[in-house]
Parts: structure tokens; C-alpha cells; sequence
């Protein structure tokens, strides 16, 4: 189905929320280049064959459809940001999120934290913040996706108009990792930079570690790929191979550094001796998901002194949300059909549940604590064309931040009660920006 397909019974007093609900609505266009998506993946003889294994090991990584959202949208979402950030400044919220946390997390040597994730769901009620990631992935793999689009027919083309300046956007995340540093009192360049996870060449997203790494050697830093378990603590030095770490780029999922195998990295970052970024502190003040019960909470903010105008947009963006405990138990349950379950630490939607589909089972499992009930937030969809045939499926948006400003926002289509990169058809996907006149034609 191409544009000339698109219903535009309202065509002239369409607003931009109209034409971009419509165009996910109903245009099936396929706008990915897989050529140009290969020369972006393969910017170095390093990197030769990537989009090739890529298309083999993870079939699913990428869509080639195309997710479009009104400017008014993209506003709402920095407005819910910059409320988060606000709220984020002030000691008492600090002093309520930290003390939940592990002692590491009270450790504040200066950065900020890369790649923030913002994660929302467009809905009837506007954008909604349904959650928090400290070492959001995807960032670069999305920034080449999004220079990898072509116009499949000419009545898209108006259409296509990016969240962010592409052709700057490699600068925009060297000069965040730069920014880390330097808030960490720490003149000129970093000289070595790891990009640390548990089995690297094992996760999903490890096309991206290779990205970082050439994004850091095209600056003229060294950079490598790293298991935690081969860095050790030496003479007042983070080390990797012998030679000296100066910044670490964090893709852990342990995010209080609490694994035996993290322990000289742990170390030196209690000593101050590696710049690490995303940092425990960064995980307990914004994606611990009880601080979701908080920022739900009208009069809990009015009490922390938060202005009036970031209440109001947090009460409108952000899902309420609870925490499990025996007490409410009764009342949960009872609700649960308009209810989805997350646990505290969680992320890429591990042990997440819909209250619609809970067993008796699951149901006490969550009761035995760790989780926060938030009311659902439905996510909206994007119609894809899958061996010639028509489906729906499900999206949501991540807005890549750093101290609250966007960088990138893209999208997830998938299949199911949550994200994932095994639905045909779905993976991420490029976001573009729609505007009412776009059709005026």
C-alpha cells in the first residue's frame, strides 16, 4: 500500500497528530535502503561484513518501516523530560531514591550518565512516560538506521524529516562521553576508553560495541571491547591488557556493581580513579521503577516542592503507579486487568507481566515484593506489510537523552505483551517528525 492509499478524509484541518496517526495507520511504505544501511554499518574495513551478520545472527534487529509522530508530540515528551529533571535536582527526592539504593549509589563524582532512555507510549491521552533506562542500547544502531532512509514513493517524501541533525549526530555522542569527563575534573581527552559487558561478543546488541569502538578511534581515542572480568585494579589504575583505562562506558546490567567479577572496576570507581559512565548513582535516582511511584504522585511532588506546571505535565505523562505490597494485595488484584507489573531493577522487559494475563502463580510470585504496579498505558501501533500482508503491530518510543536533552528519539514495532527483536516485520525502527502543511501539496 503506498500513499495514495492513505485515508485523508480530513485532508486540509488535518493537525499533524492526524496525518502522522493516519500514515501509521494506514501506508505500509518500506522507506529502509538496505545499501545505505550496509555503507553506515560498515564505515571502516573493520566493520566489512556487519550488515551482512547482522541480517543472519539478527534477523529482526531492524524494520524497514518508518514510525511518524506530530511536533507536539516530540514537545510533550522534552516537557515530561525536563519535568524528570527538575524533580531529579532536588535533594529531598535525591535523599528518598538514594536511600533505597546500595551505598554505591550515594558516589557523585560529576557525570551526568550517557544515553538516557525515555521510554513512552503514544496514546489518546498524549505521550506517556512509562519508564527509565540507564544504559538505553540502540543509540547508534538507530542513528544509522535513521541515515539509511529513502523516500519508497514521492508523496513520503515531505514526510521524512528526522528527530535530530544526522549528519551531527556521531559529534553529539563523542562530545557527551567528553562532557563525562570533564565533569569529572579531568582536563583534555580520555587516552583509552573500554566498552564493558559480561561475554561482549555474546549480546544481542554487540554490532553496537563495535560502532562505540570506531566512533572513539575516528576521534583518535583507543578504545576496546571487554569483559568486566578482564580489567583489574593496579596502582591506583583501572587496566585492561596492561594498559591504563581512563573512562569506562558501561553496558552492565548490574548497575550497583555488585558481582565478585566487578570488583576492580567497582573499586576503582569508588576511588575515583575511572570515569564510568552510565554510574550507580544514575540508576537509583531515575530508573529504580519505584521512583515511578513517586513521580505519579501528585501531592508527594507538591511536597518535595516541585513547581506547579512540572506537576501538572507529570501527572499527565507519567502512568500512576504503585507499589506491590501485602496491603494492597486485594485491591491489585482486583484491578489488575488495568494494571501492568514491573519488578524494582528490571529492564528489557524481563519478568513483566499484563494484570490481564496473570496465573495464581505468577500473581504470588510478584506478592513476594520487588515489583510496582503501573496503570496501563496501551501502547499505539504502526501497520507493516509482511510477505505481502497486512499487520499491526505494536510500538514505543525511546527518546535518547543526555542531561535531559534529546539526542535521538526512535522506535520499537513488535508483537506481544512487551518489546522484543523476534517479531517479523519489527525491531527498530527510524521516527520522523510530521507537520500539518505537509499536506497542503
Amino acid at each position: 500500500m503506498d500513499m495514495d492509499s492513505v485515508d485523508y478524509s480530513f485532508t486540509r484541518h488535518a493537525s499533524a497528530h492526524d496525518v502522522a496517526a493516519a500514515i501509521n495507520r494506514d501506508c505500509e511504505c518500506r522507506s529502509l535502503d538496505p545499501e545505505r544501511l550496509r555503507r553506515q554499518l560498515e564505515a571502516e574495513p573493520s566493520l566489512l561484513g556487519l550488515a551482512a551478520e547482522i541480517g543472519r545472527s539478527r534477523p529482526h534487529l531492524f524494520s524497514a518501516t518508518a514510525v511518524f509522530i506530530a511536533p507536539e508530540t516530540l514537545l510533550v515528551m522534552a516537557d515530561i523530560i525536563a519535568a524528570v529533571e527538575s524533580v531529579l535536582a532536588l535533594p529531598a527526592y535525591q535523599a528518598i531514591a538514594l536511600d533505597r539504593a546500595p551505598p554505591i549509589a550515594r558516589i557523585d563524582l560529576g557525570p551526568k550518565s550517557v544515553f538516557m532512555g525515555f521510554d513512552f507510549h503514544l496514546g489518546e491521552a498524549g505521550p506517556q512516560l512509562i519508564e527509565v533506562n540507564t544504559n538505553a542500547g540502540g543509540a547508534m544502531l538507530n542513528g544509522a538506521l535513521a541515515r539509511a532512509q529513502k523516500a519508497c514513493c514521492e508523496q513520503i517524501q515531505p514526510f521524512l524529516r528526522p528527530t535530530a541533525a544526522l549528519d551531527a549526530l556521531d559529534r553529539h555522542w563523542l562530545d557527551d562521553f567528553l562532557a563525562e569527563w570533564a565533569l569529572q575534573g579531568r582536563s583534555g581527552r580520555p587516552a583509552r576508553v573500554a566498552i564493558v559487558d559480561e561475554h561482549p561478543t555474546a549480546q544481542y546488541l554487540y554490532p553496537e560495541f563495535l560502532l562505540f569502538r570506531h566512533l572513539f578511534r575516528s576521534a583518535g581515542i583507543d578504545a576496546v571491547i571487554c569483559d568486566p572480568a578482564e580489567l583489574t585494579f593496579d596502582s591506583g589504575r583501572l587496566v585492561h591488557a596492561g594498559a591504563p583505562i581512563d573512562l569506562v562506558y558501561s553496558r552492565l546490567t548490574d548497575f550497583y556493581l555488585q558481582a565478585p567479577a566487578l570488583a576492580p572496576l567497582r573499586a576503582a570507581y569508588e576511588a575515583g580513579a575511572v570515569v564510568l559512565t552510565p554510574h550507580p548513582r544514575a540508576h537509583a535516582l531515575l530508573a529504580d521503577k519505584r521512583n515511578l511511584t513517586l513521580l505519579s504522585d501528585a501531592a508527594q511532588l507538591a511536597g518535595l516542592g516541585v513547581a506547579p506546571s512540572h506537576i501538572e505535565r507529570l501527572r499527565a505523562g507519567v502512568p500512576r503507579t504503585v507499589a506491590v505490597t501485602p496491603e494492597r494485595a486485594e485491591a491489585l488484584w482486583a484491578a489488575r486487568r488495568g494494571l501492568f507489573f514491573k519488578p524494582f531493577a528490571g529492564f528489557g522487559s524481563r519478568a513483566t507481566y499484563r494484570g490481564d494475563k496473570l496465573t495464581q502463580r505468577v500473581w504470588q510470585e510478584i506478592l513476594a515484593g520487588g515489583y510496582v504496579a503501573q496503570s496501563l498505558a496501551l501502547p499505539s501501533e504502526r501497520r507493516v506489510a509482511i510477505d505481502g500482508q497486512s499487520s499491526d503491530l505494536k510500538l514505543d518510543v525511546r527518546v535518547y537523552a543526555y542531561a535531559g536533552s534529546i539526542r535521538l528519539v526512535a522506535a520499537r514495532l513488535y508483537k506481544g505483551q512487551t518489546t522484543n527483536f523476534r517479531t517479523p516485520g519489527g525491531g527498530f525502527a527510524p521516527v520522523f517528525v510530521t507537520r500539518a502543511n505537509d499536506l497542503a501539496g
